[in-house]
């Protein structure tokens, strides 16, 4: 007698926290598909700029020997400054320029400190779309179950439209969950590529800058 009703006790609050637990879960997943699609617009106008900017091997090249006839500290910048890089790229080299005055080490320290801080920035851009395509289909899959319960429910009632509603509810969570992990799985390739070009490119013309001063 006392074990059943334990256990009825333990039934129903299992299942009233996980009822408790599908409004938060829906705003999550509505949270994801759209800050998932926000990103994606981003990605779309990152593509565009990359198209008037390429980083292949005659770009930089091009970079390298043009830094490399700049005879001062200030020509370096007034270049950079004219020169169609990335924005952080361009404030990266232009602090580098600035140390001339100091020792050959403790501008290459500045320099390393400068692009590690890039690699930072663009870390943490990634993790927002690699946490949407490893943790959207869990809630998802939460979205989904939950549902389920009262479902069941209702079919063993022979409520159809009840087990309709919830079932719309279950398989709309499970489509939203794996959409947002698509498109953040996708982002997140496609940048992690740009992103290790960007970085290798700076990284090659802030060693020619440092040659320069």
């Amino acid at each position: 007698m006392i074990t059943a009703t334990i256990n009825e006790l333990l039934n129903n609050a299992l299942y009233w926290i996980s009822q408790s637990l599908l409004t938060p879960v829906l705003v999550v997943l509505l949270i994801f598909f759209l800050y998932a699609l926000l990103n994606l617009g981003s990605l779309l106008y990152e593509y565009k700029h990359r198209m008037k900017v390429r980083f292949d091997g005659n770009f930089v090249k091009n970079l390298i020997l043009s830094l490399s006839k700049q005879g001062s500290p200030e020509k370096i910048i007034q270049f950079v400054e004219s020169s169609e890089i990335l924005e952080n790229h361009k404030k990266v080299l232009v602090n580098i320029a600035e140390t001339s005055k100091l020792s050959p080490k403790s501008r290459e320290s500045l320099a390393i400190k400068l692009i590690e801080d890039e690699e930072n920035r663009n870390a943490k851009k990634l993790e927002k779309t690699d946490i949407i395509a490893k943790i959207a289909p869990a809630v998802g899959l939460m979205g989904t179950l939950i549902p389920l319960g009262p479902g069941l429910a209702a079919l063993g009632a022979g409520d159809i439209q009840s087990l309709s509603q919830h079932m719309i509810i279950a398989f709309g969570a499970a489509v939203i969950g794996m959409a947002a992990a698509a498109i953040g799985f996708t982002i997140s390739k496609i940048r992690r590529r740009w992103y290790g070009e960007e970085i290798s490119a700076l990284e090659t013309l802030a060693e020619s800058a440092l040659e320069s001063l």
